[in-house]
């Protein structure tokens, strides 16, 4: 049940990701709130991407200035707003899903290659007390940076993608 609540704990409460937005009873927008700030930080500190962290203050001030602004919204205002989650699994469930027909061969590397690094990264484990510190140390190295560089390649491509597309766009509105 969503309700303006206390001023003072709306205020404490907002000062957690998503958290004031449960305590209003907007349970799953706090809830997409609260899991989109902790999802960051887990594939930050999985994938060692450091830089990925600079959109927590990002998530942080959004969750904070929309639980205020709704807090003070009037009561017709708050009455309107719709509990929805903010990723909805039915939004991404209607996805064009020839674009995995399409990025088939990409899709299918990708796998692959994170299937393989999870297999390599628990047998180096394994493996380690066979081998000379110093060849263990190097494989080690690149195994731990191998995430980085395949995300960062998608990234590229991704990106690469977009300008494309978008060129294309320019190029046929003109």
């Amino acid at each position: 049940m969503k309700s303006k609540k206390n001023k003072f704990l709306t205020f404490i409460f907002s000062l957690v990701p998503g958290a004031g937005h449960m305590y209003m009873g907007f349970m799953k927008m706090g809830l997409s709130l609260m899991a989109a700030f902790l999802f960051i930080i887990f594939l930050s500190s999985w994938l060692n991407i450091g830089p990925l962290l600079f959109a927590l203050p990002l998530i942080w001030f959004y969750s904070f200035f929309d639980s205020i602004n709704k807090r003070y919204s009037t009561e017709e205002e708050f009455l309107l707003i719709e509990d929805n989650y903010l990723f909805s699994l039915n939004e991404l469930v209607k996805i064009d899903k020839s674009i995995f027909k399409r990025h088939e061969l990409f899709t299918g590397i990708l796998l692959l290659l994170l299937g393989g690094y999870l297999i390599w990264n628990n047998m180096l484990h394994s493996l380690s007390r066979y081998m000379p510190d110093a060849v263990y140390n190097v494989i080690y190295s690149v195994t731990r940076v191998a995430p980085q560089i395949i995300i960062g390649v998608a990234i590229i491509i991704l990106g690469a993608k977009l300008i494309m597309g978008k060129k294309r766009e320019c190029d046929t509105n003109d």
